[in-house]
């Protein structure tokens, strides 16, 4: 959470063609339900990639591409979802490190699917 700013703002669109996002949270204090809800399963892994990032003195914009995966496990069941994601995201310069001052999460697609035992 310390790479976002006091102030931040986290959009999220689990719907990237809808114009309104599903949830807004502002604040740096807002996101750490977000990040203990990662802990609902079992595994996470984000690949990340095809990242842009444009500076202009002690701002930057940027866009970043993410392959999410989320193993969940319910008794003997396991499953796992893939979400596309793309962070279009406003970073701000602050004492000579850079935060993110607003991260847009905009979910392109989502799959679901049933996972074998491991």
């Amino acid at each position: 959470m310390s790479l976002f700013t006091e102030d931040t703002t986290f959009l999220v669109y689990m719907d990237s063609r809808h114009p309104e996002p599903t949830q807004a949270i502002r604040g740096r204090e807002g996101l750490r339900p977000v990040f203990e809800n990662l802990s609902t399963y079992q595994a996470t892994t984000h690949f990340n990639g095809q990242s842009t990032i444009v500076l202009k003195g002690d701002s930057a914009t940027g866009v970043s591409y993410c392959l999410a995966h989320h193993v969940k496990a319910e008794g003997e069941r396991r499953s796992l979802m893939i979400a596309s994601i793309r962070y279009l995201d406003d970073f701000v310069k602050r004492d000579q490190r850079w935060y993110f001052q607003q991260r847009k999460l905009m979910v392109d697609w989502i799959d679901h699917r049933p996972l074998g035992e491991g």
